[in-house]
């Protein structure tokens, strides 16, 4: 059975309405108003400056509860989502044909794809290495939200951030991801908005690179074109060298 129809998402907790504290409140804003009405009656301008500055105090502390029981109830929407792991023949299918279309752009032969293979699954693990590191948050690894796999996922209270990663061998991404990328995200970001969920998303684009200076200054040229003007999400992205991640964490 589709597991997305039983998905816990589309149920969420409502809390319960504190009617006695909304009267105290509203009790509370009505002594204020009167008193400042009646001060300036009076023409008792200390008086009503007073109870002008209590009723604004009284707002602000009003708006930073209703923001803080906001972020509350969001963060706790994170329960309610059905982390689907994905299945390992689906990151196999998915990883054999990202090797595939290395292979090609190196121009060598079947017989290297073992090792191109072995190639491609380190770069990808030591890029959500470094960036649980840089981010210094739980990382959870090819899970999906509904049916939106990704490579990563970050959760830090209200904000979930997926994390796509590609390994570069030319200062170029794939017309064919960016858009495979941005259709995920946006599935993503509907599923929470139709299961009524506060959480926010954001997508982590992590390019692992293989590349000369000249070869990353044309790509983080090509990063800056409108290529990723219609992502439905904010976007970040991260350039990571693949030298560099074998000396930090293979190294001895």
């Amino acid at each position: 059975m589709d597991k997305i129809g039983q998905n816990p998402l589309a149920r969420l907790d409502r809390q319960k309405t504190n009617y006695p504290l909304i009267a105290a409140a509203g009790a509370m804003a009505f002594v204020l108003l009167l008193g400042f009405i009646m001060s300036l009656k009076d023409w008792n301008l200390t008086a009503a400056l007073l109870f002008f500055a209590a009723g604004a105090v009284f707002v602000v502390v009003v708006l930073v509860d209703i923001a803080a029981r906001r972020r509350i109830a969001a963060v706790d929407d994170r329960k309610f989502i059905d982390w689907v792991a994905e299945l390992p023949e689906l990151q196999r299918q998915n990883a054999t044909i990202e090797v595939r279309e290395l292979a090609r752009l190196l121009r060598v032969g079947d017989e290297q794809l073992p090792e191109l293979f072995m190639a491609y699954v380190v770069a990808c693990d030591l890029a959500l290495r470094q960036i649980q590191q840089e981010e210094n948050l739980p990382l959870m690894r090819h899970v999906s939200i509904g049916k939106s796999p990704f490579d990563g996922m970050l959760v830090d209270q209200d904000l979930i951030t997926c994390i796509e990663v590609t390994f570069l061998v030319t200062p170029n991404v794939r017309q064919d991801r960016v858009e495979s990328m941005l259709k995920k995200v946006a599935q993503a970001k509907k599923n929470l908005a139709d299961m009524k969920s506060r959480l926010h998303l954001r997508l982590m684009l992590v390019l692992v690179t293989q590349l000369t200076e000249r070869e990353e200054e044309d790509l983080r040229s090509t990063l800056g074109t409108k290529r990723f003007s219609d992502t439905p999400v904010d976007i970040d992205i991260r350039l990571l060298d693949f030298e560099m991640l074998q000396k930090l964490y293979l190294s001895e």
